[in-house]
């Protein structure tokens, strides 16, 4: 079925998808306020040429979903209302609230260094642990060298279907990046790397003895009932339901599905975790309104530093401790984190005080990069007009 689904032109897929009707839309009379404007926005990113798209907004006046394109490009069947997703980097916040939980019970602390929790794993090719500090991995200030360069060097469909299987532990993913120097002295700028979350979690299990993921469901998942996150692994499987994901390697090739994902990266605490909507608006409306850390680790998490305008981030976002910060059209700004892998992307986020809290997935992502810039900022919108709204 993978290999079928990849044969269909891209084009002809965009255009096939972008005609269908909206499955919320189509069921029911129009709906008003957030409802209608969720779903006014989830048919705009589907018309981007996006193939499945599900969003679900909760505020104190309710809940209000929105399912847009198709879960399938085959059989045609809708996006599934509650649907599993993979959260991709999202991992990365329950990987800092379990960090920042650590650091409240002074069993760690933000400005040790990588060198003291983990004795000669940051070394070689200028690479320092003695310079390079928790905050750092957290924040992303260490200038260590994403390793994901390391194990996808080709961007193709035949390099994804050769090594999709392929799983390394993280001490050997944390060996890739220590081959390549590090971009700059830890503490003076900013570099998104995955490695930072691979050695957190490597610090996590050091620390007590349990893995990153048994700290996870102990201290978030169980405390909040989230029933329907998981930490899988190297688990190649979504549970069901669930939108299949497709991928285009390159501009005008065909959309491939990939919705069994590439075991190389995105295996362990910098990004392996799925989930639902439901599930992940509660963890980020807990985490933001102060249910999971005590105030001076929320504060910390909450302490940003900017983020260059070249990184694809909107303009005037800031990263904290596993945790962005993203400003609002209508003044204030957003807390989240979004994820993505081959084939998806998901966002979640929430008002500062927790009180509107949105998830939303996309399920298809383009090779062509103004395509790709148009369902960026289609994903942006939605979420801002979604938090914004006051109805």
């Amino acid at each position: 079925m993978i290999f079928r689904r990849s044969w269909l032109s891209a084009a002809v897929l965009a255009l096939a998808v972008s005609s269908l009707p909206s499955v919320a839309a189509s069921a029911a009379p129009r709906p008003s306020g957030s409802a209608w404007s969720v779903q006014r926005d989830a048919d705009a990113l589907r018309d981007t040429g996006v193939t499945g798209v599900a969003v679900r907004l909760e505020t104190p006046r309710g809940t209000a979903t929105a399912r847009s394109g198709v879960g399938d490009l085959i059989t045609g069947r809708p996006v599934p209302l509650h649907g599993y997703l993979r959260l991709g980097s999202t991992t990365k916040t329950f990987v800092a609230t379990v960090m920042l939980q650590l650091v409240g019970e002074r069993r760690i602390f933000l400005d040790q260094t990588v060198e003291q929790l983990l004795p000669g794993v940051v070394s070689g090719a200028g690479n320092d642990g003695r310079t390079v500090t928790v905050r750092d991995l957290l924040q992303h200030t260490s200038g260590l060298s994403d390793y994901v360069y390391d194990v996808f060097p080709d961007a193709s469909a035949r390099t994804y279907f050769a090594n999709r299987r392929r799983a390394y532990q993280p001490d050997e993913l944390v060996d890739l990046a220590m081959r390549r120097a590090p971009a700059f002295p830890a503490g003076t700028r900013w570099a998104y790397s995955n490695t930072n979350y691979v050695l957190a979690g490597m610090i996590i299990e050091k620390i007590t003895g349990r893995t990153w993921e048994q700290q996870v469901h102990d201290r978030i998942l169980r405390p909040l009932g989230l029933r329907h996150t998981d930490t899988p692994g190297t688990w190649p499987y979504l549970p069901h339901p669930h939108t299949a994901d497709y991928q285009q390697f390159t501009v005008d090739g065909p959309l491939v599905d990939t919705t069994i994902p590439y075991r190389p990266f995105d295996s362990g605490a910098d990004g392996s975790m799925t989930g639902t909507a439901r599930d992940l608006n509660r963890f980020f409306a807990a985490l933001a309104s102060g249910q999971l850390l005590k105030p001076d680790e929320l504060a910390a998490m909450r302490t940003t530093v900017p983020v260059p305008q070249d990184s694809g981030h909107p303009e005037g976002t800031r990263d904290g401790l596993g945790l962005f910060f993203t400003p609002l059209s209508c003044g204030g700004g957003y807390l989240g984190h979004g994820g993505s892998g081959f084939g998806y992307v998901v966002l979640a986020a929430t008002t500062t005080d927790g009180r509107r809290t949105v998830t939303v997935s996309a399920h298809s992502r383009s090779a062509d990069s103004q395509t790709a810039a148009h369902q960026e900022d289609a994903l942006r919108d939605l979420v801002d007009h979604a938090l914004c709204r006051t109805t």
